[in-house]
């Protein structure tokens, strides 16, 4: 708001002088049309008690207006430009996306910096370099006024069977997450090292984690030949969040079995699943800082999101030696980890190793990455 325009000009004053001694006179200033102040014709008051009067009813009247501002200027837009195309049957897109970011605003000691700036992101990326329709994108985030968009436990299963639902050959899907991830002890046999490991919904305290497994039965099963999903975790403990079958090593240069030991099926229907977690299972991931001042990120959202920005298809195995390079770089610099509990937790030699692992194996340096 123009402060100068808020102020009557001196001709304004002059006719607001000369109309006071008016009963029940209206005072109006070009500033502040289409408002118009009466000065109260009571007998009692003076001509300097109906000046002071009309002056103090502008002055709430201005006031009220900069508070109007004031709030409609902190609403959020919205990310979810077209809700109505997500239940419509007869609309579909083959790219569709689900993007879920959980500050834990619930939580004070728990809270993250950094989720909401990697929605952004991840969704600016998909709109912008790999053509992602806006409104198949679904955002759940706690700035969403709509309750369907909130990071509840059930808006976000949702969410994910919508983004499975009449898919076809040849669709892309996307589900991105950031937010907290944890473990939990294995009671069905499947993991090797005896934990499940979960993420965690804004409502987990009541409704329950989301477990790998649920996750796996969601959006790896349902999946038919010619349709590819890409799951991008950035959250702690996040490396086989899908209990996906084949791991690869980046470092060893090569893919490992991590079939449940318990025999259970993980595998699609014939479709294509890929992951890209933030760490290995044991370890924790980072917001940082450390790439934009002042602003928080993931570490391995903004990475992935800045490569492929810079570097579009890259081949798998290129990806990962580029994400891992510039991890190593910035921990070496001592500021990846944001936050003097991470440094004490992990005794100062906090890092992360993301990790890709897929529904089936292939030649990492001659496959490329297309969302």
């Amino acid at each position: 708001m123009d402060m100068r325009r808020s102020t009557p000009c001196s001709r304004c004053r002059q006719r607001f002088m000369a109309k006071s001694v008016t009963k029940g006179a209206d005072v109006e200033c070009p500033s502040c049309k289409p408002n118009y102040l009466p000065i109260p014709a009571d007998e009692q008051y003076s001509s300097s008690q109906q000046q002071q009067y009309g002056l103090r009813s502008r002055m709430r009247c201005f006031y009220s207006q900069i508070r109007g501002k004031v709030h409609q200027s902190t609403v959020t837009p919205s990310l979810n430009p077209d809700p109505s195309a997500f239940n419509s049957m007869k609309i579909r897109s083959s790219k569709r996306a689900v993007l879920c970011g959980i500050t834990y605003n619930n939580l004070k000691q728990y809270r993250l910096k950094g989720t909401i700036n990697d929605v952004r992101n991840m969704r600016d990326l998909l709109i912008n370099n790999f053509g992602y329709p806006g409104h198949f994108i679904r955002v759940l985030t706690e700035e969403e006024s709509d309750p369907r968009f909130i990071p509840t436990r059930k808006n976000i299963e949702d969410s994910l069977r919508w983004l499975v639902s009449d898919s076809r050959q040849g669709d892309s899907l996307v589900f991105f997450y950031s937010g907290h991830g944890l473990r939990q002890p294995d009671f069905n046999n499947d993991e090797d090292d005896g934990f499940d490991e979960t993420i965690c919904p804004v409502d987990f305290q009541e409704a329950g984690m989301i477990v790998d497994n649920d996750l796996n039965t969601l959006i790896v099963r349902p999946l038919t030949p010619g349709v590819t999903l890409h799951a991008i975790v950035d959250a702690c403990h996040s490396g086989t969040i899908l209990d996906l079958p084949k791991v690869y090593m980046s470092k060893e240069k090569k893919w490992v079995n991590s079939s449940p030991p318990s025999g259970a099926e993980k595998r699609t229907n014939g479709g294509l699943a890929i992951s890209i977690g933030a760490c290995l299972d044991h370890q924790a991931a980072a917001d940082t800082s450390a790439f934009t001042a002042g602003k928080m990120n993931g570490a391995l959202t903004y990475i992935l999101a800045e490569i492929l920005k810079k570097l579009p298809g890259p081949t798998y195995g290129d990806l990962f030696d580029l994400i891992n390079e510039t991890l190593d770089n910035v921990n070496q610099s001592s500021c990846l980890a944001n936050t003097r509990f991470l440094r004490r937790l992990f005794n100062s030699n906090f890092s992360q190793t993301p990790l890709l692992s897929s529904s089936a194996e292939f030649d990492v340096y001659k496959k490329h990455l297309f969302l």
